[in-house]
């Protein structure tokens, strides 16, 4: 599978948070042969929980998969720049790459805000990509906040 594929899949779960009423953002873990092993959309809505990004979903998935709380073969696709919350996160869990599509310039945590992994104290820095898809992902939360005001 490629970096496309991932990010596609990543895009469907952003869609299915949005038809479920919640910020559409999707995340995908594929572990270190390219095969996807956790999905997740935002679920902060439905959970009442703050802490339920996709990013923050996914990672407790692959984690449960794989037995660990480290995973350091394996990438993290986005559809949005993670927050410091998820880019901690994403640090902790050792994630070797990670994926973005649109940059996120009011609550970003990685190349906006805080740059967390920019930080002496981040405990793992990851390879980053940005900009994958980044038209497809800002445009669906673009649709998603205009239907809402």
């Amino acid at each position: 599978m490629s970096f496309r594929s991932h990010m596609q899949t990543a895009l469907e779960e952003a869609r299915a948070a949005a038809d479920r009423g919640e910020v559409p953002v999707g995340a995908v873990v594929a572990d270190g042969a390219g095969r996807i092993v956790a999905r997740a959309g935002n679920r902060t809505r439905e959970l009442a929980d703050p802490t339920a990004h996709a990013e923050i979903l996914a990672l407790r998935a692959a984690c449960a998969a794989a037995g660990s709380d480290r995973l350091p073969d394996h990438d993290l696709y986005v559809t949005l720049e993670p927050c410091p919350m998820c880019a901690a996160a994403i640090g902790f869990a050792r994630i070797r790459r990670l994926y973005y599509g649109a940059a996120d310039p009011k609550s970003g945590g990685v190349a906006q805000g805080p740059r967390v992994f920019a930080h002496p104290q981040s405990h793992h820095v990851p390879e980053v990509y940005d900009g994958l898809a980044a038209g497809e992902s800002a445009g669906l939360l673009r649709d998603f906040f205009a239907r809402r005001r």
